[in-house]
């Protein structure tokens, strides 16, 4: 698999890497340890997580939000995507072949961060963290006070470098001006955030800026969290059960929108002049943009994973009219 240089890190990630979200919410353990097998042998060295995803969380924030009293993971456990990968590295002892990347939720105070990273640390069954990001933005916490959580888990070798996922170009460029104005805070040298051909917001703004700064950009959901495939009904607007928006049903909200099914169908119907799986040309087309430096591919089966690298191997032209 062709690597390259995520940002100003000294990381050499995969044109691929493999999203975790799904284990223990989607899968078990078992699926998830032959995925993570297979992902490896494969080429794919980065693994992200995060101390948000577990199934046990999902079941939780859907009784929230949702007021839904029901099971639709496989696992009840809390943390269980760090749990699992975890445990699969205590077998398989091979950390020093994996780019491991994990995350943190709001709130961001000092003292937070540490916790959070220790814990972390401790599920994941690891002294260090290669990178740590935060998870969101935390609106009640001022960013500089954030950054400066990260000062002694770097010093102390916890985490090897430091950034940032679902954070707006501004939110971004706050940051990057409070680290550049102070030398003492370190830079969020990493971003991460949503990404694909309905979902195209970065485009003005945060792509731009993480070229001229030199920030590493991973992007995550290449096929819409299987938006892109046609599951879903333009008209009932459902979500067949089993299917990730009917797992988190906030998917809808993002993409149940009239412009984006029509970029779904616009992706369906290109695919049939090409003769190429919806699901391979979705990946290919975001891998195709030279300022992506790795898409994040979520799977429950290896055959996903089969799907990312084929999309990997097609020329340019396969997705030039999209």
């Amino acid at each position: 698999m062709r690597r390259r240089r995520l940002g100003r890190t000294p990381f050499e990630v995969g044109r691929l890497s493999l999203g975790c979200a799904t284990f223990g919410r989607e899968i078990d353990e078992a699926a998830s340890f032959g995925l993570l097998d297979f992902a490896i042998e494969a080429g794919i060295n980065l693994l992200d997580t995060s101390e948000g995803y577990g199934g046990g969380q999902a079941r939780e924030g859907r009784r929230r939000s949702l007021g839904v009293e029901d099971v639709r993971e496989v696992s009840g456990e809390f943390h269980s995507s760090e749990l699992i990968i975890g445990r699969w590295l205590a077998q398989r002892r091979c950390r020093e072949r994996i780019i491991l990347q994990t995350k943190a939720l709001p709130p961001l105070g000092r003292a937070r961060i540490g916790e959070a990273i220790d814990a972390s640390l401790r599920r994941l069954q690891t002294h260090y963290l290669d990178l740590f990001l935060f998870h969101a933005p935390d609106p009640a916490t001022p960013l500089r006070e954030s950054l400066e959580g990260l000062v002694e888990p770097l010093r102390a070798g916890k985490i090897r470098a430091a950034g940032c996922s679902n954070f707006s170009a501004g939110q971004l460029r706050e940051a990057i001006e409070l680290s550049r104005g102070d030398g003492s805070l370190p830079r969020l040298e990493v971003t991460q955030f949503n990404y694909n051909l309905a979902m195209r917001d970065a485009e003005a703004e945060l792509l731009p800026l993480c070229a001229r700064e030199g920030v590493g950009v991973q992007t995550y959901s290449p096929l819409g969290a299987g938006f892109l495939t046609g599951k879903y009904d333009p008209v009932a607007q459902s979500a067949p059960a089993g299917s990730r928006f009917d797992v988190m049903p906030g998917h809808r909200d993002v993409y149940f929108q009239e412009e984006k099914f029509r970029a779904a169908q616009r992706l369906r119907e290109h695919a049939d002049r090409v003769g190429v799986p919806v699901a391979q040309l979705a990946v290919a087309w975001v891998l195709g943009n030279p300022a992506v430096d790795t898409v994040l591919i979520g799977a429950r089966t290896t055959a996903h994973i089969e799907s990312a690298l084929a999309a990997e191997s097609l020329p340019p032209s396969a997705t030039a009219d999209l």
